[in-house]
């Protein structure tokens, strides 16, 4: 072979290197997006089921690249290895979807029945176990490759495909965001991704003649791959929706939508949750009229959510009502309301006094002009941070300036007829004290489900079920449900009374907050006591931890481990900044990802510009710690970005309480330009240590344990999605994680100059 044809050779092989290991970071990410999706459904996920799934995807993702990793270290053709993992991957991606989609048949729960935590964490383990385990393992095998090929040392290699993974990554989210927004369901994406890993494998593993014939197989099995994704499709939504007739299921940017039908109804599904059934008169009645009947004569009303099952119709019997602003975030729900519940939907959004508005209903609020006669919240009750957000001090406040003089706020929420349990009454109570604190005058309307009346000013809110009446009657209105009888037993001096009396025995409740949001934990608290009590009990217990307590165990934690790395000297110290830094990375993106919600609503392409933005911070700040660490100060680079990780929490809590009051273009300046600098700088932290670290930690190592730092930092990460997000966020509120992020980085930085670079290569 001639010189120039070998070196042009080895240039084609370090090229299909380096896109396979890029392609580890795509294909890490749109699974992740994708999984996490489906698992969202199967579980009706809350931040808590989100913090299990992504504590198994990142447990799992450890053990493959700190565990399994090692089993190949003898090998003596990584590439080989590498491409036979890429396969691997190819096959086990849509086979996971098939198992997340599986699990509730396997388990014997009925669509939109609620998993319990144990149940939860089992069918994640279990679920994503191979595909996580399979990404980790390639990132060790990847590693050894890079640094055969290269003739590089280890703590480069790895240095440098954490930098291509984050590429990659980086890559991926804003490819999963394209993809989503572009409608593609879970198995045309999944078989795009594996045709992706196909073509590498066969890129890396065969040669001349082979390799093409390989690839031109695969292309070809990619002109196929709509139909099979098709086929999939309809096959395993028969197992989600098993005892409903299914009437299209749909992947919208917000969120998977299902109508279903059964006995006569159909119901709408969100990410797994009814979202509301029709017809259901009832529902839509109540949703309205005793809003609209509060006041004497409503003329400019806004509903946000919930008006395609009736409720709009409702609305528009009130005769003095001459304009109807509806909200609803998603479009396609919209969209599906036209096709399948056309008797509700079609009348109502046909009548001229109806304006109806894609768009958050609390940014649409923001931006509107006051004046409001009512305002009516139909959404379901805030049993994750981003629902939350409409049951806040702020969001109260907002509605409350944009209401008309004698204007009414009304909104439900699930409660009980007879029996308040201490979880029940904590969470009721934390939304009456938060709504006293804004309002003069707040009414109650027992039942099983709780309705709040609030005003700005005392004597405007109707005191007795006769009153009620006969503002029913002088209105004409027709009505099955919300009538004399019903109303006279649901508002009874004594059970109005003892309600009242209940929640203000709850006084103790934390007021709910945009960057405290408490409510939604609470809300978990009574999910979790539906299963077992031990779940309730456990979860009331943590709320009731101070801040100054969990700031004292976080220090003499961190302290602890700081002093068993000082007996490793640079090698241990290098892996407690690693494992922090993990923990303070996913932190940070969680703090990212719901002030982002709580600011601006499920803005979905917004938000995968923030993780595409984060993911390529990350990239940024590898290769930037790759050409900075070479010289004999890097644990003092490690505690000096320790010290920076410390501030980054309570520097973006001040940014996020700036943007908040901020209006107008404003605000949508800071979701286009500012989040995603945010994202960029946060991410820039953890890619800059990364390779610095590695310098201290592989210095004069074998190659047998090359994803074990990488693993340490997964298994960072691990511990901060199960905490952050279901725990820390809602007790301490973003204040409050942020220091208790910032007291486990001084102490990894102090851990870090202890004894100089004594050790450290």
């Amino acid at each position: 072979m001639m010189p120039g044809a070998k070196s042009g050779l080895q240039a084609r092989v370090k090229w299909a290197t380096r896109g396979a290991l890029v392609l580890i970071g795509v294909t890490s990410v749109i699974s992740q997006v994708v999984l996490l999706r489906e698992l969202l459904v199967v579980f009706c996920g809350n931040e808590l089921s989100l913090g299990l799934m992504l504590a198994s995807w990142l447990l799992w993702t450890a053990a493959g690249s700190g565990l399994v990793g090692r089993v190949e270290a003898a090998r003596e053709r990584p590439a080989l290895v590498v491409a036979w993992l890429e396969a691997a991957l190819a096959a086990v991606f849509p086979a996971t979807i098939l198992a997340a989609r599986a699990a509730k048949a396997a388990l014997g729960s009925a669509p939109g029945e609620l998993l319990g935590p144990g149940h939860m964490l089992a069918v994640s383990l279990v679920a994503l176990g191979p595909l996580c385990a399979l990404s980790g393992w390639l990132f060790a095998a990847g590693s050894r490759l890079y640094a055969r090929e290269v003739g590089a040392g280890l703590a480069r290699a790895t240095a440098r495909v954490y930098l291509l993974e984050a590429v990659g990554s980086g890559a991926g989210g804003i490819l999963a965001g394209l993809l989503l927004s572009a409608g593609a369901g879970a198995f045309r994406i999944a078989l795009l991704v594996s045709a992706a890993n196909l073509l590498a494998a066969a890129g890396l593993a065969l040669a001349g003649r082979i390799r093409r014939a390989a690839m031109a197989a695969v292309a070809a099995a990619v002109l196929l791959a709509p139909a099979g994704a098709q086929r999939l499709e309809e096959f395993s939504l028969g197992w989600v929706w098993r005892g409903f007739r299914l009437i299209e299921a749909r992947n919208s940017v917000y969120g998977n939508l299902a109508v279903v039908e059964t006995e006569g109804s159909r119901t709408l599904y969100e990410s797994g949750l009814a979202a509301g059934t029709a017809p259901e008169p009832a529902a839509a009645e109540e949703a309205v009229h005793y809003a609209l009947l509060q006041h004497p004569a409503p003329r400019r009303v806004l509903l946000i959510g919930g008006g395609w099952n009736g409720s709009l119709r409702q609305a528009l019997q009130h005769p003095t009502l001459e304009r109807l602003e509806y909200a609803e975030l998603d479009p396609a729900v919209m969209d599906l309301a036209a096709a399948h519940f056309a008797q509700e939907w079609a009348p109502a959004v046909s009548d001229a006094r109806v304006r109806v508005h894609a768009r958050d209903g609390r940014l649409w609020l923001k931006s509107a002009a006051g004046g409001l006669d009512v305002i009516i919240l139909n959404l379901p009750e805030p049993a994750t941070a981003q629902l939350n957000r409409f049951y806040t001090l702020e969001f109260f406040r907002e509605a409350a300036s944009k209401l008309a003089p004698g204007g009414v706020l009304a909104l439900r929420v699930r409660a009980s007829e007879d029996y308040l349990s201490p979880e029940l009454a904590r969470f009721l109570g934390s939304i009456y004290r938060t709504l006293r604190l804004v309002f003069a005058e707040v009414a109650v309307l027992p039942g099983e489900s709780v309705h709040f009346f609030c005003a700005q000013r005392a004597g405007v809110l109707v005191p007795d079920a006769d009153s009620f009446l006969e503002r029913l009657r002088v209105r004409g209105i027709k009505t099955r449900y919300v009538r004399e009888y019903y109303l006279r037993f649901r508002m009874t001096p004594l059970r109005v009374g003892q309600l009242e009396q209940r929640l203000r025995a709850a006084g103790d409740a934390p007021v709910n907050r945009d960057f405290r949001p408490i409510v939604y934990y609470f809300d978990v608290l009574l999910w979790g006591a539906q299963f077992q009590r031990g779940y309730a009990e456990l979860l009331e217990a943590a709320s009731r931890v101070g801040f100054w307590p969990a700031a004292a165990f976080a220090g003499l934690l961190v302290a602890l481990l700081g002093l068993l790395a000082r007996r490793r000297t640079g090698r241990g110290r290098a892996a407690l900044a690693v494992t922090v830094m993990g923990f303070t990375m996913i932190a940070l993106e969680v703090l990212l990802l719901v002030g982002f919600q709580v600011l601006y609503g499920y803005v979905y392409h917004q938000l995968s510009l923030v993780i595409g933005a984060f993911m390529a911070g990350m990239a940024l700040g590898s290769w930037r710690g790759a050409a900075d660490g070479r010289d004999g100060r890097k644990l003092q680079r490690l505690a000096k970005l320790q010290v920076l990780a410390a501030a980054a929490g309570p520097a973006l809590y001040g940014i996020f309480e700036v943007i908040s009051r901020v209006g107008g273009g404003g605000v949508w300046a800071g979701g286009y330009v500012l989040f995603p600098i945010l994202a960029l700088s946060c991410g820039w932290l953890g890619g800059y240590q990364f390779p610095v670290a590695s310098r201290v930690y592989f210095g004069g190592q074998s190659s047998a344990g090359a994803g074990s730092l990488y693993a340490l930092d997964l298994v960072g990460a691990c511990l901060g999605a199960a905490l952050v997000s279901a725990y820390l966020l809602p007790v301490f509120g973003f204040l409050g994680t942020a220091g208790l992020v910032a007291v486990a980085n001084f102490g990894a930085a102090i851990a870090a100059v202890g004894l100089g670079d004594g050790g450290a290569p």
